[in-house]
């Protein structure tokens, strides 16, 4: 069932995939972001946390909300690891602008788990959007 933050925030659009919820998927909230599965993850556990407030560029959001993703980065992190074991890092990202590879317009980052062995060489972590950049 979708379940709209409207009760929680006005500042929400129409049609946006990130601007209404299916409860089965939300993982927490505090009062400016909330936290999702990703619809299409790419480790076990990777989750989106999203702003409240319809936003498209993380630039644009307030110190209130980038506080409260940081707090809610930090939360997740620990209940992924007090639940997975063979979680031994973290991949933190954020995609700006299409060229980025943004191709939802609304703020979301995404805490990726990982795991030793997941990639053969995980040197470079997300300089590896760009591969020939990665080694270094």
């Amino acid at each position: 069932m979708a379940r709209s933050f409207a009760e929680d925030y006005d500042d929400r659009r129409d049609g946006c995939l990130f601007c209404v919820v299916r409860s089965n998927e939300l993982l927490d909230k505090n009062e400016f972001c909330y936290v999702s599965k990703d619809a299409h993850p790419v480790t076990h556990q990777h989750a989106l946390i999203i702003p409240k407030r319809h936003v498209v560029d993380y630039f644009d959001l307030t110190e209130l909300e980038i506080a409260a993703i940081h707090q809610m980065l930090i939360a997740m992190r620990s209940r992924i690891r007090n639940h997975d074991l063979t979680v031994t890092g973290f991949n933190i990202g954020v995609n700006v602008g299409k060229n980025a590879g943004q191709s939802i317009p609304h703020v979301h980052v995404h805490l990726i788990p990982r795991r030793q062995g997941d990639v053969e060489n995980p040197q470079g972590g997300v300089r590896g959007v760009i591969p020939d950049k990665q080694k270094y």
